[in-house]
């Protein structure tokens, strides 16, 4: 029996070697290697200066306060999402305003998102779960037909003068729709490199907006440094290199800075992330052809207007529960081979009960929970693995679906 483990990170001797560079420079904290691996990531998705923080949620948050969102304010989030998309509206003092799937899918409704539109309303947060990027030519057409709704807070909503979506885009990096990278799509995008991700930094993440030209993108970088290390002025670097130690702390603000120790892992991993994509995609179309005649309903993480980052490879068992659903996952793991569930819908989760949402008024979310499974999938899996992961998939199913 072979043990074949969820989602391993993709490291090798480009990353070591990258890491002992660092060690040895005597600069371990944020300076070159961040500064590089931000410009890097900008360029990667068209979009010019991003900003490398702590991870997706420092970033998504850093990001909400940026743009002025707080108390009053409501905030549109999927219910079918990890905690993090949702948790960064309270921690700024807003409304979570939670939508139900559209039925047989892992998206928000979008009829539901744009009706829940009105005049609190500040931010959408799409999330492209497993790495497909959502409908974003849908969303826009709800922010542009709810326009008049919209009632500013600040100078940045006033510059941008509409509901801003910010893409919770943890598993999409790398992703494209309609000839446009992922970062280059919705007005603010926030990435994850955490140990699982696609792209890792073992923590980390990054941010990116579309509004070059529109918005003061310099003030705005120098917001997200002063806001990421306690509201001060001066960061390590700055201070080695200038003639002065002075600095002022202009706010109490909070520490999510990334390191140049994590960020040279990153950079190391974006020289050859173009391969690591090519590898998940190649897995996908081997367990898409394997499992093409079962009665399963999987993702479409590629076509002619668009290809995902290939992060997750979801399952979903048509017709079963989830009692169904746990004892497949069971029976995989007797077999050595580890899988996940993604996720449970927020308000299945005790912190969002207790903030009164009830599952019963997701329905969709629910039934697409219910009997989902994610299988490993990952750069790191040989074919010889692959392949008993589907031998193990199918054998498993014909014992429960046969019996």
């Amino acid at each position: 029996m072979q043990t074949i483990p969820f989602s391993p990170p993709d490291l090798g001797q480009e990353e070591i070697d990258a890491v002992i560079e660092v060690l040895k420079s005597g600069w371990i904290t944020t300076g070159p290697k961040t500064k590089l691996f931000e410009k890097r990531i900008g360029d990667y998705c068209n979009t010019g200066q991003a900003v490398c923080l702590s991870s997706q949620t420092s970033c998504a948050e850093m990001t909400l306060r940026i743009l002025g969102v707080g108390p009053g304010d409501e905030v549109i989030v999927p219910a079918y999402t990890y905690t993090a998309t949702c948790s960064i509206v309270y921690h700024v003092g807003a409304k979570p305003v939670m939508i139900d799937c559209k039925p047989g899918t892992y998206e928000m409704d979008y009829d539901k998102m744009e009706a829940a539109i009105n005049e609190h309303t500040k931010v959408i947060i799409p999330v492209d779960l497993a790495g497909v990027l959502c409908d974003y030519d849908r969303i826009y057409e709800a922010v542009r037909n709810q326009r008049g709704k919209f009632r500013p807070k600040g100078r940045m909503q006033e510059l941008i003068g509409r509901v801003i979506v910010m893409a919770d885009a943890a598993h999409s990096f790398g992703g494209m729709q309609n000839g446009k990278r992922c970062g280059e799509i919705a007005d603010f995008t926030n990435f994850s490199f955490h140990a699982v991700k696609n792209m890792t930094t073992a923590e980390g993440g990054a941010a990116v907006h579309r509004l070059r030209g529109r918005i003061d993108e310099e003030k705005i970088y120098k917001q997200y440094m002063l806001w990421s290390l306690h509201g001060q002025t001066k960061d390590a670097l700055a201070k080695n290199k200038g003639t002065s130690w002075e600095y002022d702390v202009v706010s109490t603000q909070y520490k999510c800075n990334m390191p140049d120790v994590l960020a040279a892992i990153g950079l190391a991993q974006l020289d050859r992330y173009d391969s690591i994509l090519d590898r998940r995609h190649q897995l996908i179309k081997r367990y898409d052809e394997a499992f093409k005649d079962l009665d399963i309903q999987v993702l479409n993480h590629q076509d002619e207007h668009h290809r995902s980052s290939g992060h997750l490879y979801f399952v979903r068992f048509l017709g079963k529960d989830a009692e169904f659903r746990n004892e497949f996952f069971n029976r995989m793991a007797e077999n050595g081979v580890m899988c996940n569930v993604h996720f449970k819908p927020l308000p299945m989760l005790s912190a969002y009960k207790n903030k009164g949402f009830d599952i019963k008024d997701y329905p969709y979310a629910y039934n697409m929970h219910k009997n989902q499974l994610t299988l490993p999938m990952n750069s790191t899996i040989t074919d010889d693995q692959a392949q008993y992961v589907i031998d193990t998939f199918k054998k498993v199913y014909d014992s429960m679906i046969n019996r």
